[in-house]
């Protein structure tokens, strides 16, 4: 069928860059195997650390964006729940959300992203259009992800949920295995456009292939339906839904300053990379890669006359990213402009510098727990979710602010 074309008691301040050895491992439900020795990082010139407040416990938390225009922030939970945290209140009961999807959990897969439009910024919580991305069981043991669209109220104080969800994206093919579905949603600065992340659900071949949309980004309109203008639409069928190809198991999808859209992705032992993404760009995966296969075997490295997109950055060992986000800098205002990226294993949080179309690592900041997603907060704070059972939520300044 597929055929190839072309993160109170953490003492957190720089720390040394604890290494890792595989991005993704081969169990579908396990991000990252072992780490491995560390090397030393020079400590950041005028940043004595964070200051850093828990905010409740969580149950596999996955995702979290605040609600425009309020200090709301909503969770996802990857067994399929979800909650709402009042960030500005004392009270650390979060609010149940209801009307939410039957998800396919279970490995990598359940309930994913949530995302809300800046547009609709109001000081009321009622009537938020909110898109979810989530894991779908499909016939036979096959599976795949979706988004879907809602209306989110917040008609009481302690009640919230989520109605007239429907459907308006499904990942193709449905395949088997629990794996590589990166659901992430971004919107385009205009929000004319929406981009999700469609992981190649750990088959490899298909992210060649664009007859599917396995290991692709596509661009929609906010319903769902293919974006006029992209690059394979003669191609007929999913295609036209097709923006980039050749990824792996991509879990962040940000915009910078400028409006462009960079992506994170998992590599397999080696080789996590962070890329800008190009319309119509092949990406290389698995044809390409800075990173080995689990069973020691080569794939060829990136090279110049490839063919293929090149990474901003790589990581061999890796960071096993959680998520990514473009720092406004309100509150790190040295950090403008930067990308901090969540550290599953090592268990950091690692923050990157973006130069023209290049990279760099700047720092790590060492946390003792794998860390899931980061996003900055209205005031400027970063909020940060550990992953896995029990998962904390902590709100993160400069220390001594």
């Amino acid at each position: 069928m597929f055929s190839p074309v072309s993160l109170a008691h953490i003492a957190l301040s720089v720390a040394p860059i604890t290494l890792a050895l595989a991005s993704c491992s081969i169990n579908p439900g396990v991000d990252s195997p072992s780490p491995t020795p560390t090397a030393s990082q020079p400590s950041e010139s005028g940043f004595t650390g964070f200051a850093i407040q828990e905010r409740g416990t969580f149950e596999e938390p996955w995702a979290s964006a605040f609600i425009p225009g309020t200090d709301m922030l909503f969770i996802t939970e990857k067994v399929g729940t979800a909650k709402v945290v009042n960030t500005g209140a004392n009270t650390r009961t979060p609010i149940n959300v209801t009307g939410l999807p039957e998800v396919d959990y279970g490995g990598q897969g359940g309930l994913g992203d949530v995302a809300f439009l800046p547009s609709e910024a109001s000081d009321t919580v009622n009537g938020r259009t909110i898109y979810l991305s989530w894991v779908e069981a499909g016939s036979g043991d096959t599976r795949g992800a979706v988004v879907g669209r809602g209306t989110l109220t917040c008609s009481q104080a302690n009640s919230c949920s989520v109605n007239g969800l429907d459907v308006i994206w499904r990942q193709e093919p449905k395949v088997t295995g629990r794996g590589h579905f990166s659901h992430r949603i971004a919107f385009s600065p205009d929000e004319r456009y929406m981009f999700v992340a469609s992981g190649e659900r750990q088959k490899k071949e298909p992210a060649q292939d664009l007859s599917n949309t396995l290991g692709t980004i596509v661009r929609l309109n906010l319903d769902g339906t293919p974006a006029q203008g992209n690059p394979f639409a003669d191609r007929g069928g999913v295609s036209d839904q097709i923006w980039s190809y050749g990824h792996r198991n991509i879990l962040g999808l940000d915009f910078d300053s400028e409006g462009r859209l960079w992506e994170i992705e998992h590599g397999p032992q080696g080789g996590d990379e962070l890329n800008l993404v190009e319309r119509g760009a092949n990406y290389g995966w698995p044809v390409r890669s800075n990173g080995v296969n689990y069973d020691g075997s080569n794939i060829p490295d990136h090279s110049a006359d490839d063919g293929f997109a090149k990474p901003a950055i790589s990581w061999t060992p890796v960071i096993a990213p959680g998520n990514m986000v473009f720092l406004e800098g309100q509150m790190f205002e040295d950090w403008e402009g930067d990308v901090m990226i969540s550290g599953l294993k090592p268990e950091n949080l690692v923050r990157v510098r973006i130069e023209g179309n290049n990279a760099r690592e700047v720092a790590r900041y060492d946390m003792d727990n794998r860390i899931r997603s980061v996003i900055e907060g209205p005031d400027g704070a970063l909020w940060v979710l550990e992953d896995g059972e029990n998962g904390r939520l902590l709100r993160l300044t400069p220390k001594g602010s």
